[in-house]
């Protein structure tokens, strides 16, 4: 079904048959009227164009993620693009190689573009997020700010638990390797040091250290530099790394030291020895993100009702075990 016989069917021109779907305001009610119910009688469905046209939108929507290598990005944008695509929507994807600066650019260069935007743990200041939430529907991923629709993966409770965990199998020196200044890192951390500090133990923070395989390899002659037996590491890829670098030096894990990551990804699994790990709902969060967005562009107050938070849980694997006897 054509255009062609829309138009033959309400009695008008092709011409206005494509005004009303890409110019509804320029064509009459009642012309409208006429053209929609033929359109509808004959089952014709306008090119996806031409109606983000009508709507004066584009149907696109975009992500913007600070490492699109890092197993959490990838996770997170493979949710989002599986529920775009089910909301209509073609995906626009943008990766910071974790520079803010980039960011900044890149977010308001896809503005222009899309109807809304996500961003993925954001490490851009307050100012320029809230500067790009007055120019574009915005919601963020792992990072919260006043007046923006967010959604949190609360990791702080979990990675108490992850210090609990490590301190009930006797480890008494414990170490958090640090990531990137983001919000997600900061959280992570001071729950390491606030559990530490109730439970009376020193609080080793090593880093900032980028959030890769090779950073964890790196970091792993740091923490064998000192005295600890128990590593907790920003996410999965450093710990994997840590444990990688721990076999080079025939350092067993988790029989001299145990390792925890965060994310749970893929990676966490495919390890020997498996991997224990903060587990998040990283999916979880892409699918609600794009659900959120779609509120906030039917015009609902979506930041009215604050951020939505999923929890994160500690997943016990073989990396972390007991404490080595005291020589």
């Amino acid at each position: 079904m054509t255009i062609r016989h829309v138009a033959a069917r309400a009695g008008v021109s092709p011409a206005t048959v494509s005004r009303v779907f890409s110019h509804p305001d320029a064509v009459t009610l009642e012309t409208r009227r006429r053209v929609l119910a033929a359109a509808d009688d004959l089952k014709y469905a306008p090119h996806p164009v031409a109606r983000s046209l009508a709507r004066g939108r584009t149907g696109n929507i975009g992500v913007v993620v600070p490492d699109i290598a890092v197993a959490f990005s990838s996770v997170v944008v493979k949710a989002v693009a599986q529920r775009a695509r089910q909301d209509d929507h073609a995906l626009f994807v943008a990766d910071s190689d974790d520079r803010a600066a980039d960011e900044v650019r890149l977010a308001r260069a896809m503005a222009q573009q899309v109807d809304g935007m996500l961003l993925l743990s954001p490490t851009m200041s307050d100012d320029d997020l809230r500067g790009l939430a007055a120019d574009v529907p915005l919601v963020l991923i792992n990072r919260q700010l006043d007046g923006v629709p967010a959604v949190l993966m609360t990791s702080a409770t979990a990675a108490a638990h992850a210090v609990e965990h490590l301190h009930a199998l006797g480890h008494r020196e414990l170490v958090y390797l640090s990531g990137p200044a983001n919000w997600s890192n900061a959280a992570r951390r001071k729950a390491f040091e606030d559990t530490c500090a109730w439970l009376g133990l020193p609080a080793t923070v090593l880093g900032p250290f980028e959030p890769t395989f090779s950073a964890g390899v790196r970091a792993a002659d740091h923490v064998l530099a000192g005295a600890a037996s128990g590593v907790l590491a920003y996410n999965d890829d450093v710990a994997v790394g840590v444990m990688s670098r721990l076999a080079d030096r025939d350092v067993a894990v988790p029989g001299r030291v145990s390792v925890v990551g965060f994310d749970d990804t893929m990676l966490a699994s495919m390890v020997t020895p498996h991997l224990s790990t903060v587990r998040l709902p990283m999916a979880a969060a892409g699918t609600v993100a794009v659900a959120l967005l779609a509120d906030v562009l039917r015009g609902d107050d979506v930041a009215a009702r604050g951020p939505v938070e999923l929890a994160a849980e500690l997943v016990v694997r073989a990396s972390s075990g007991p404490a080595p006897a005291a020589d």
